[in-house]
């Protein structure tokens, strides 16, 4: 069949439109038909026309169809309908209404951002005034609240400074106003007031002595105990036995011993070799005292009975002063003592006294209970010294932070007290970062028994300000390293004790201590830094206040 002609007038398509129309009519005004012959009525007739007329609007395009008056109403009659429901309706304020609402929202929050600034502002005041009226006394009772203080004032400036964040430009530096001027130092030096400690006067009879036995625990334990032990030998008017090596540590390595004599002004102690030679190797304990009584006769086993008697001392029973018990030791005073272990005899021995109570204020004060013309009695030998302040120029400089990071074998141990001590290794970083913060400190020196997968997590979460602080563990030996080299040269480097007391004199001279809760390493330390007036007021144990986020069952 050939292809129809395209109309092309105006009246033609109006002819095809009433067509369409009169077939749609007559379709509605018949009675139903079947689906086939309703398919037939649909298709208009014949195929010719219906091919016809889908030729006709398929030749139109969307230049003709702007052209038709049909189509020119209805373009004309949509943009007023829609004008007439815009201004009917509001449909502004149904579009923006969340906008208006979402306003309302940022300036309420807003608004309680600034309340609680100004409430930190006014608390931060009270901190600076409260820290005011604490700062100039120098009472160990105050250290815990002063601590806190600083704590608080550092808490309550990132607190402001996480209100005022989203508020601030990327460059911006920290609030001017938030250091106030008569705060200072944060973790200045606290004054322990020398002048005024409560001493006595070691003034010893030349052929009166007090052996030193100390069995308890580590190195530190032993001079804790050996400490204890001069306390005594100055009550007692004796002169003080150091403990042979055979028996206990090699003190010689680690401690200046001719150092306690020339800060006394006398011959206050003596060497265990120097007493043997005195007494042709055979030293007799004439009474043998105990200060302790359980569990065990003065805290001393069969063992070190036996070592004692290898070293050729000869000694009677022991005797107990009284029922003190190692697990439960009670308050004793200096009239107590004097009375219990006052004798003629020339040799005796009291058995450990670690665990000892006996004027304790007096004897843990600043520069200790006896009166010398040094820092401190008790402390590293030269040789320790001096290798500890070219470690500390050679990586870490004046400005530094020290950590004791206890954690061999203390996960149990803390565990068994209230509250653990025992801290996750997140939040042990969070609180070291806080003080490294306070301190302003660019690094921080690391003394621990810790693994590797502790320590180098905790190193990555210890970040100040967006950098990370390094925490520095004493290198292995290194021939091109010369801040050990008197430890080589003397033969002492690697020894377990000279290396212990090396990470406690380095701790001692940092400007800021964060200690193990519970270890008498943290103590010894904390000792060294009264006596040497570099205690801080910053000196904290770790996360102290807190308790662990996280602790384990017990078996």
């Amino acid at each position: 069949m050939d292809r129809p002609d395209s109309l092309s007038s105006d009246d033609e398509l109006d002819d095809d439109r009433q067509n369409l129309i009169e077939q749609n009519d007559r379709k509605h005004h018949h009675l139903p038909t079947s689906p086939r012959s309703a398919a037939a009525t649909f298709h208009i007739g014949d195929d010719d026309r219906h091919r016809e007329i889908r030729s006709r609007f398929a030749s139109l395009n969307l230049r003709d169809l702007f052209n038709k008056r049909s189509f020119l109403v209805f373009f004309i009659f949509i943009p007023l309908f829609v004008l007439v429901l815009f201004f009917s309706t509001d449909i502004k304020s149904l579009f923006f209404s969340h906008l208006s609402v979402s306003d309302s929202v940022s300036g309420k929050l807003r608004e309680s951002e600034l309340r609680a600034l100004y409430l930190l502002r006014q608390q931060q005041l009270g901190l600076f005034g409260l820290w005011n009226s604490t700062s100039n006394h120098s009472n160990p009772d105050l250290d815990d609240l002063k601590s806190s203080v600083l704590r608080q004032i550092s808490l309550n400036k990132e607190i402001q400074q996480v209100l005022l964040s989203p508020h601030s430009s990327g460059n911006s530096s920290e609030s001017e106003d938030f250091r106030d001027p008569s705060l200072g130092d944060r973790c200045g030096v606290v004054d322990q007031r020398f002048s005024e400690r409560r001493t006595i006067e070691w003034k010893p009879n030349s052929d009166k002595y007090l052996l030193a036995i100390c069995v308890s625990g580590q190195m530190s334990n032993h001079l804790i105990c050996l400490e204890k032990h001069m306390f005594f030998a100055a009550l007692l008017n004796r002169i003080l036995v150091i403990p042979s090596s055979k028996v206990d540590y090699q003190y010689s390595t680690v401690l200046d011993i001719e150092h306690i004599n020339k800060c006394i002004g006398r011959k206050v102690v003596v060497t265990f070799e120097e007493l043997a030679e005195e007494k042709k190797n055979h030293i007799h304990i004439d009474r043998f005292i105990c200060y302790f009584s359980k569990p065990t006769l003065c805290y001393v086993d069969d063992e070190h009975l036996k070592k004692l008697k290898a070293l050729g001392i000869s000694f009677k029973s022991r005797e107990p002063a009284w029922g003190e018990d190692v697990k439960k030791p009670s308050k004793k005073t200096v009239q107590d003592v004097q009375s219990k272990f006052s004798s003629g005899d020339e040799v005796i021995a009291i058995g450990d006294v670690f665990f000892a109570d006996v004027e304790q204020n007096w004897v843990m004060q600043p520069g200790g209970p006896l009166a010398h013309k040094c820092k401190t009695l008790i402390e590293p030998s030269r040789l320790i010294l001096l290798t500890a302040q070219r470690f500390v120029q050679t990586f870490l400089g004046k400005n530094f932070v020290a950590l004791h990071f206890r954690r061999h074998g203390f996960l149990k141990f803390c565990n068994n007290k209230q509250p653990s001590c025992f801290y996750p290794i997140p939040q042990a970083a969070d609180c070291i970062t806080r003080v490294a913060e306070r301190a302003k400190a660019p690094v921080v020196y690391l003394s621990t028994d810790a693994a590797e997968s502790e320590t180098g997590l905790l190193q990555s979460l210890v970040v100040v300000n967006g950098k990370t602080v390094p925490l520095v563990k004493r290198p292995a030996r290194n021939s091109a390293e010369k801040w050990d080299a008197l430890l080589y040269r003397h033969g002492i480097e690697g020894d377990p004790q000279v290396e212990a007391m090396l990470d406690k004199t380095i701790s001692a001279m940092s400007i800021v201590f964060i200690g193990a809760s519970g270890s008498t390493f943290t103590e010894d330390i904390l000792r060294l830094r009264k006596g040497w007036g570099s205690a801080s007021v910053c000196d904290e144990y770790l996360c102290q206040g807190e308790e662990p986020n996280f602790i384990a069952e017990n078996e």
